[in-house]
């Protein structure tokens, strides 16, 4: 009996010894990114790591936050991104992190950082409030191997000039390849070319994601390009900001998602991501797919089937900043011209501009998708939530897409649960792109966290007053440093690089 006393004084010791924390969030509603059901309980961090979660009532820590009730749930993931844009004047990121996002995925629509290992360095030695990870972009490849000769094939020698700078950057901790496919120089790329790079991918365990060939007159031809690639490369691929951006293609998400489903069955792992917006915004010269911009029923065609003349909104059009902030149709009136005359008209006017000054800006906001097609794209069960935005420009996406989904599309329009909804922009988003360690409140996790009232999370950007900042969000933290409270940013900047994890 002697004997087992010391021990039986040891063990009483280590029960009765005060579990103790950097940072001590009390009292919160966690939604820890499963998808599962909340429960009521306290997180425990030390460092940049989740130590502990549960009751930690008899806990002690530096720092304690009172959650009183509020939602604790792991930071989002913004699954396409644009805000790396900036970034160097603001490294406060304010329009992410007052959404609760606090990690970003740049490098998208086929436009990155090149070669990105110079990218990575400058992040590691100048670091943000938010961590990023970057795909390496075909559109900038192609730029830099083929210059302005580029509307025409590859030869197979710039292809493989091209692979070898896809490799390069997917030795730096690419996430894989993104493809913008609607824009120049990627349009004037055949199949064979992307499929090509899209081989390098599985050597690196790398992934593919795309800006669709075409998300309105060719959307199924395209749709098919994207299930093929993943079912030749055998890599996961992702479907950028998945729409229907055609009035031919409205009503038809089901059968969409149906033929999304068969892939899988198929052993495809595809999946998609989604802003909460039923317009988009881009270039005006995306709106001809086959650049045939002399075209006057090209132009009809566009404004009765693809947007209207109301529906497209000027965001920056350099030739005539005064017409920033006017639609098509008050620009047409303005000079006396019919929607579809003033259409090509202006496309004519950029080009001189081009020709003048370099390449200009002709950037609008136009109205493509319905609204039930968006909630039924939102709803499948392998769609996350992206902003495709960043912290300038006229769409309200930038400043408002991940508080919009929690107040329209939770709140008043009950389209998914809070824990569904949590679940697409943290640990489904993790998944998807491959990234590790982040995306759920568990222990040896990240500290990425983002703590909002449900009541009143609400996102104010709108088109006219695309840079307000959402409200609701009480605290983000990354990597357990705080980033933003209470409204305001706090000048800490604990954001890592994100790299490819094997």
């Amino acid at each position: 009996m002697k004997k087992l006393l010391p021990v039986f004084l040891l063990l009483s010791l280590i029960s009765c010894r005060k579990q103790k924390f950097n940072l001590l969030i009390r009292h919160a509603v966690i939604y820890d990114g499963s998808g599962k059901a909340s429960f009521k309980g306290d997180v425990g961090i030390n460092a940049d790591t989740i130590a502990a979660l549960g009751d930690l009532s008899k806990a002690e820590a530096l720092n304690v936050i009172d959650a009183d009730g509020l939602v604790l749930a792991p930071g989002f993931i913004d699954t396409h991104s644009h805000h790396g844009g900036g970034l160097n004047e603001n490294p406060d990121a304010l329009a992410v992190v007052s959404q609760g996002v606090t990690t970003i995925i740049v490098g998208q629509d086929g436009g990155s950082h090149l070669p990105l290992k110079n990218y990575f360095t400058h992040l590691a030695d100048s670091p943000v409030a938010i961590n990023i990870g970057s795909y390496s972009g075909h559109n900038s490849i192609r730029d830099q191997v083929m210059s302005k000769d580029f509307k025409r094939p590859a030869t197979p020698a710039e292809m493989d000039s091209m692979v070898r700078l896809l490799k390069k950057d997917m030795e730096a901790g690419a996430l894989g390849l993104s493809t913008g496919l609607e824009y120049d120089p990627g349009i004037y790329s055949h199949k064979e070319e992307v499929m090509t790079l899209a081989n390098v991918l599985p050597a690196y365990h790398g992934r593919y994601i795309s800006h669709l060939r075409s998300e309105d007159r060719y959307f199924r031809d395209a749709l098919n390009e994207i299930i093929a690639i993943g079912k030749e490369t055998k890599v996961p691929v992702q479907i950028s900001h998945f729409k229907l951006a055609m009035r031919g293609l409205w009503g038809k998400a089901d059968s969409t998602i149906q033929l999304l489903e068969a892939a899988r069955k198929e052993g495809v792992s595809i999946t998609a991501d989604i802003y909460p917006y039923t317009y988009w915004s881009s270039t005006i010269r995306v709106l001809f797919p086959d650049r045939n911009f002399n075209d006057l029923k090209e132009a009809a065609f566009i404004l009765k089937e693809i947007t209207s003349a109301e529906g497209i909104i000027f965001s920056n059009y350099e030739p005539n900043p005064e017409y920033n902030g006017k639609s098509l149709a008050e620009v047409a009136s303005i000079e006396k011209q019919t929607p579809e005359k003033m259409l090509l008209r202006l496309i004519k006017r950029l080009d001189e501009c081009d020709r003048d000054k370099g390449e200009c800006d002709g950037s609008i906001v136009a109205t493509s998708m319905d609204e039930a097609d968006v909630k039924k794209l939102m709803q499948w069960k392998y769609t996350t939530f992206c902003s495709d935005g960043s912290s300038s420009g006229r769409h309200p996406r930038g400043f408002g897409s991940f508080t919009k989904v929690l107040s329209y599309y939770v709140r008043d329009q009950k389209t998914l649960s809070l824990e569904e909804a949590i679940y697409k922009m943290t640990s489904l988003a993790a998944v998807n792109i491959g990234i590790k360690k982040r995306g759920l409140i568990k222990s040896g996790y990240y500290a990425d966290l983002v703590l909002f009232d449900p009541q009143t999370v609400k996102d104010h950007a709108t088109i006219q007053d695309p840079q307000a900042v959402s409200t609701g969000i009480e605290s983000v933290w990354v990597n357990g440093t705080a980033v933003f409270n209470r409204g305001q940013t706090t000048g800490k900047y604990p954001g890592r690089v994100i790299v490819r994890a094997n």
